[in-house]
C-alpha cells in the first residue's frame, strides 16, 4: 500500500482547518429550556443549595443574576427566593433593575449555606438529570453520522493522505466502533487519530454537569471541549436555548502513556467535594484516542479488559464514590494508536471487538519527496533548483547510503532545523547541503 503521508504545516491547527461540511446525520437534538424545576428534573433543595453557596461567595445578588448563574428560569427562581425570604434565610438588600431585588444571606442563611458547603462546594449552572443526558447521547449518537470522502478530505486538509489510506479510513470511521492504528513512530498515527472527529463535521450538546443520587458530576471540560456559540437565527427558529447545556464540537480526547485506571472512573475531588466525569464519559459523541498504547503503567490486558464489555454493548458501568455503579452510554469512536504489533498486545477476543486494524506504513521515496513540497511553504522555504538538489543530497547520503528508513515526520523536522538555524544566523531560509549536514548531525545523533 502507498504510504500515508503526514506533514503538519508551520501552524499545527490552521485557521479554518477541520471545519468540514457536516456529514450525513439522522438525528438532531436541541435542549429546550424548562419552565419549572420539575421540567428541569431537579429538586428545589438542590437549587436552594446553589443559591445560598453563591450568595456566600458574592455577598449580594439580584434574582436575575442568580437565575443567569444557575441557568434556570427566572420565574421559578423568584418564587424560591420569596419562600427563602419568608423563612428568613435571605433578605432584601435593595432594589435591582426592572422590579427585581438584590438579596443577601441572614445569619441563619449563612449557617445553612455552610452545611451545604460541607456536602459540595460546587456553584454554577444547575445539573441535568442522568436520564436526560442518556437520551441526548442517543439522539446525537456518532453511529448515525456517515462521513463521506469529501468530509474526510476537508478534515485532513492540513495533512497529506493518500487515496489508498482514505479508502481504508472511510469505512472504519463510518463504523463508529473502534480501530487500531499501528506502525513505526513518526508516520502520523497520532495526527490521523486527532483529526478523525473532524470528519463528522457537526456539533453536539452536553450538560455542564450531571446529578446522580445527589452527587454532582462535572461533565463539560474546557480542556477537552470546544464551545460553539449558538447563533441568533438558530435560537429564533428553534426556541430559547437551555443554558444548562453547552454546544460543542464533537470532542477528541487524547491520552497517552500517562493514562491510569482511575481516569476511567468517576473521580471525587475531596477539596471541592464534587465529582469529575471519566475520560470516556467526556468523549461521548466524539473520539477517544489511546496514544502510545502498550506503554501505560498498567498491563495492556488490564486496560483492554476494562473496555471489552463497553465496546461490545456500547454502554459502560462507572463506580461512584458512594459505592454504587452507574450505567452510562459508551458512544464514541475509540482509537488505539501504537508502535507495537496489535497481536502482541491483546488476545483474539479483544481484537474481534476492534474491527479495523490499520497499518500506517513508511512512505515510499516519491511520497517522501512530496512531503518537502507540502511542508516548505508553511515554513517560508522556497523549493528552487538549489533546494531540490539539496534534497537529492540529503536522501542519497543520509537515507540510501545510511540505509535509513523514511519517516513521514522527517521532512518537516529537518526543515525546521534548517529554518531555526537560518533565523539564528540572520540568514535567508534556504536548503543547502551544508545546512542539511547540520540538521542531520543534530536530528539523527541517536537514530
Amino acid at each position: 500500500m502507498t504510504a500515508t503521508l503526514q506533514a503538519e504545516l508551520g501552524k499545527d491547527r490552521q485557521a479554518g482547518a477541520g471545519h468540514s461540511k457536516p456529514a450525513v446525520t439522522k438525528h438532531s437534538f436541541f435542549p429546550v429550556p424548562p419552565k419549572s424545576f420539575k421540567e428541569a428534573g431537579i429538586d428545589s433543595a438542590i437549587v436552594e443549595s446553589l443559591i445560598l453557596k453563591y450568595l456566600v461567595a458574592v455577598g449580594t445578588a439580584s434574582g436575575g443574576r442568580l437565575a443567569t448563574e444557575l441557568a434556570l428560569p427566572h420565574e421559578a427562581i423568584t418564587r424560591l427566593l420569596a419562600d427563602l425570604k419568608h423563612q428568613q434565610i435571605i433578605v432584601y438588600s435593595g432594589s435591582a433593575e426592572m422590579g427585581d431585588f438584590n438579596y443577601t444571606l441572614t445569619d441563619a442563611g449563612r449557617d445553612r449555606a455552610r452545611r451545604f458547603m460541607l456536602e459540595s462546594l460546587y456553584v454554577g449552572p444547575a445539573p441535568v438529570p442522568l436520564d436526560a443526558y442518556i437520551k441526548s447521547v442517543a439522539a446525537q449518537t456518532i453511529t448515525d453520522v456517515q462521513p463521506h470522502l469529501e468530509n474526510l478530505k476537508l478534515a485532513f486538509a492540513d495533512l497529506l493522505i493518500t487515496d489508498e489510506m482514505f479508502e481504508i479510513l472511510g469505512p472504519a470511521i463510518n463504523s463508529g466502533r473502534g480501530m487500531f492504528l499501528y506502525g513505526f513512530p513518526g508516520n502520523g498515527k497520532t495526527c490521523i487519530a486527532e483529526r478523525i472527529t473532524r470528519c463528522f463535521g457537526d456539533d453536539i450538546y452536553i450538560p455542564h454537569c450531571l446529578i446522580v443520587d445527589g452527587l454532582i458530576i462535572k461533565l463539560f471540560d474546557e480542556a477537552h471541549h470546544e464551545i460553539v456559540p449558538v447563533d441568533a437565527d438558530s435560537i429564533f427558529k428553534t426556541g430559547k436555548f437551555d443554558p444548562r447545556w453547552v454546544r460543542i464540537k464533537r470532542p477528541t480526547i487524547v491520552t497517552g502513556g500517562e493514562l491510569k485506571m482511575n481516569a476511567l472512573e468517576v473521580q471525587y475531588n475531596t477539596t471541592a467535594k464534587t465529582c469529575e466525569a471519566s475520560m470516556q464519559l467526556k468523549s461521548n459523541g466524539g473520539t477517544l484516542v489511546i496514544d502510545d498504547f502498550g506503554r501505560q503503567s498498567m498491563p495492556p490486558v488490564e486496560l483492554l479488559n476494562r473496555w471489552i464489555v463497553p465496546l461490545e454493548r456500547r454502554h459502560d458501568f462507572l463506580a461512584l464514590p458512594n459505592g454504587k455503579k452507574l450505567e452510562v452510554p459508551f458512544d464514541q469512536l475509540i482509537i488505539f494508536s501504537t508502535n507495537l504489533e496489535p497481536r502482541d498486545l491483546c488476545d483474539e477476543a479483544f481484537l474481534r471487538r476492534i474491527p479495523y486494524k490499520i497499518n500506517v506504513p513508511d512512505p515510499e521515496e516519491s511520497m517522501f519527496r512530496r512531503l518537502f513540497e507540502f511542508v516548505a511553504p508553511g515554513l517560508g522555504i522556497t523549493l528552487d533548483e538549489e533546494a531540490r538538489k539539496s534534497i537529492d543530497y540529503l536522501i542519497d547520503k543520509y537515507y540510501h547510503q545510511a540505509k535509513r528508513p523514511f519517516r513521514c515526520c522527517q521532512p518537516r523536522d529537518l526543515m525546521m532545523q534548517v529554518r531555526n538555524r537560518c533565523l539564528y544566523m540572520n540568514e535567508p531560509c534556504r536548503l543547502t547541503p551544508q545546512l542539511f549536514d547540520y540538521a542531520t548531525s543534530v536530528y539523527f545523533t541517536v537514530m
